[in-house]
């Protein structure tokens, strides 16, 4: 009886997975890419909606 009362062995207990945005985190290379092609990506959709509402001319 005395052995149900005793705390789990490290071992024992189950590891739970590590969330998304942790691994995101923790890798350099991805926040790297993350890093280039975010305001890449931005930068270019900004462009061409600039080109798109320049009016035409007459």
């Amino acid at each position: 009886m005395a052995e149900k009362n005793q705390p789990l062995a490290y071992e024992e207990i189950p590891e739970e997975p590590e969330p998304f945005m942790q691994q995101l985190l923790d890798n350099p290379w991805m926040l790297l890419f993350l890093g280039v092609v975010v305001p890449t990506v931005l930068y270019l959709i900004w462009g061409v909606m600039e080109i798109v509402s320049v009016p035409i001319a007459p």
